[in-house]
This record gives structure tokens, C-alpha cells and sequence, in this order.
């Protein structure tokens, strides 16, 4: 499957991305919250992550939320917009404020792990097929979307029902399952993201995601339960991912990588996979930009990552599957020589 649509009307773009981000609070040292003496500001959001990493790998990008009409929601829009992703749909409220969360400088992994989230009765759980533009949602080759929105409020869900329903000429529909358990305090996780994700053309979830949700085994199960996307990512973490495209299925392993902080990652995975999409490229090749997007993201502390150059991806990515299989990508990969036979450990 590759994206289409109008490369050349008026304000449409290679991917729009919606949802929420918020203003993250990263701990100055290491420690449990309550200990931790001060905070670092960034910015957090699986959406917008898409969005700044497709802007950085070359793609016309267009971010839309709501934000407060306060000091965070200018810090969002303003950094969002300086990886080179339109942010002119982006709505503000004043009357509600920017989500914020703090969370600990420990591996998300772990039970030390701590979030600490202030995000209901954000701005952006405020946004309905009535508070955000649905000509600017839909004015891309590509729409991508994640679990995360559904859960944020009943408008939020309406608005994302809306957005994958069938309709003609929409954009192809990407959809990130993304569950969030704390999100779903009403325990309709199951069978929401199910809905969705059915509704969908591209979906992309984890495999111990589905079988946390819904109680499936393995890269088959999923596709059994989702029958009706055309494309269907199983990411497998070290393991690489499996993509059902149609009736066909394609294991792609994922490259070694020295590991820095596993934040970012699926959000980068789905930046590479759909870059490649965008770009028209064979299957093998989308799961194999997917996996190097996402050690990108890997090997640096935060979330957003510079992704290697174009050329250099592609020169990754068309290494025959010996050269492939002993590929290790570790921090400063992205800036390496060019020759495919010297990257491996930087």
C-alpha cells in the first residue's frame, strides 16, 4: 500500500498528526519525585513526536491540538514549529489549561518508574469535531492518529470516531494503538481501540500491547482480531517487527543498538514506517526505516532524535540481509561515515 492523494492542492500536506502534547518536567537527577530538586522543561506527545521526526526526515508535516493561552502552550507551538511542522491549526483555549506531566529519570520499564500527569481538563481533551478544523485534519496524504486521544474525553473519542470512519477521498488513516491504562478509568480499552484500529487503513501496536489489552498470542492472533487494515504492524522490540499487507506477511528484524534511554521509540518507529510509505518504498524497506528511526530515537536521552539522512537511511536499509542481521547502531550513529560496511558500531 502506498499513500496517496493530492500532492499539489492548497494547504495539503505528507502527514497531518492529532492529538494531545503536554509540557514534560524531566528530573534534574535521578531519584523518586519527591526527592528530586528541580526539573528540566521539554515536551511530550506521541502525535507531535510523528509529526517533528517526518519534519526532520524531509516531509511536509502539519501538527493540530488545543493548548492553553498560557506560557506552556507557547513553549509547545513554539518548539513543535521548530523542527519545521505547521502548527497553524493548533487552537488555543482560555479557559482551560497545557497539559503538564513530571516523570522520573529511571528506564519507563521499571516499577521505580514514576508520571505524574495534571492533563484532565486540558485544552486538548477539550477538542471535538466542533473545536479543531476538519478541512486542516484532513488535508494530508496521510492521517495519523493514536489510542491515546480516544481516551482523553467523550468529545475526544467523537472526534476520532469521526476521523475513522469510512468516507470517500479521506486520507489513508494511520493509527498507533498506544494504549495508556491510566487513561482508561471506565475499563473500555478493549473494545474502543479495537473499533478504531478496525477503522483504520495502517495500524501500528505493540506485541505485548495486544496481548496486555486483549488477551492475544502472538503476531497471528493480531492480525485475526484486526482483519480489516490494510497494513498491519506488529512491533516485536528487540525482535523487530512482522507487517501483514494485505495477504502477505513480512518479518524484518530489528538491528542491535546500544541503548541510551528507551523513550521514543514507537513513535519513531511509526515516523520511519510511514516515511517510507510516503516515499513509495517496498515493504521490507518501510519495517526496516521503521527500525532505524527508532534507534535514533534509542540512542539519545530524550524523545526526539535527529534522524539519520535520508541517503544514509537508504543506504541502510538496502543491505542484504547478512549485512543487516550484524548491523549495531550505537550514540552518534546518525552523524557516521556514509559507507554502509563502517556503520556498525560507531
Amino acid at each position: 500500500m502506498t499513500a496517496t492523494g493530492p500532492r499539489n492542492a492548497p494547504d495539503v500536506v505528507d502527514v497531518v498528526a492529532l492529538g494531545e502534547s503536554m509540557v514534560a518536567l524531566l528530573p534534574s537527577r535521578p531519584g523518586r519525585l519527591a526527592d528530586v530538586p528541580s526539573f528540566d522543561r521539554g515536551i511530550g506527545g506521541a502525535e507531535s513526536n510523528v509529526a517533528c521526526a517526518l519534519a526532520a526526515a524531509g516531509h511536509t508535516a502539519r501538527w493540530i491540538s488545543r493548548v492553553g493561552t498560557d506560557g506552556f502552550g507557547d513553549h509547545l507551538v513554539e518548539t513543535v514549529g521548530s523542527y519545521g511542522v505547521d502548527v497553524t491549526s493548533v487552537r488555543r483555549d482560555p479557559a482551560r489549561p497545557t497539559g503538564v506531566y513530571f516523570r522520573t529519570a529511571g528506564d519507563r520499564a521499571t516499577e521505580a518508574h514514576e508520571v505524574a500527569y495534571y492533563r484532565a481538563g486540558s485544552a486538548a481533551s477539550a477538542m471535538s469535531v466542533d473545536t479543531v478544523g476538519l478541512d486542516a485534519v484532513r488535508a494530508g496524504r496521510v492521517l495519523h492518529l493514536t489510542g491515546i486521544t480516544a481516551a482523553l474525553s467523550v468529545d475526544c473519542l467523537r472526534l476520532l470516531r469521526e476521523l475513522t470512519a469510512p468516507r470517500p477521498a479521506r486520507p489513508l488513516v494511520s493509527f498507533d494503538v498506544n494504549h495508556r491504562p491510566r487513561l482508561w478509568t471506565d475499563g473500555n480499552s478493549p473494545q474502543v481501540l479495537l473499533e478504531l484500529a478496525r477503522g483504520a487503513d495502517l495500524v501500528f501496536v505493540g506485541e505485548d500491547e495486544a496481548a496486555e489489552v486483549w488477551g492475544l498470542d502472538g503476531a497471528d492472533a493480531v492480525r485475526t482480531a484486526f482483519p480489516e487494515p490494510v497494513v498491519l504492524v506488529v512491533k516485536q522490540g528487540a525482535l523487530g517487527a512482522t507487517v501483514f499487507d494485505g495477504g502477505s506477511v513480512l518479518h524484518v528484524p530489528a538491528p542491535r543498538v546500544d541503548v541510551v534511554a528507551a523513550v521514543g521509540a514507537g513513535d519513531a518507529f511509526a515516523a520511519g514506517f510511514l516515511s517510507a510509505t510516503l516515499r513509495g518504498l517496498p515493504v521490507r524497506d518501510r519495517l526496516r526505516h521503521g527500525h532505524l528511526m527508532a534507534a535514533a530515537a534509542l540512542t539519545v536521552p530524550g524523545d526526539l532524535a535527529v534522524p539519520p539522512s535520508r541517503d544514509h537511511a537508504d543506504r541502510l536499509a538496502a543491505l542484504d540481509d547478512t549485512a543487516w542481521g550484524r548491523l549495531r547502531l550505537g550514540p552518534g550513529w546518525t552523524q557516521a561515515p556514509a559507507a554502509p560496511e563502517e556503520v556498525r558500531t560507531p
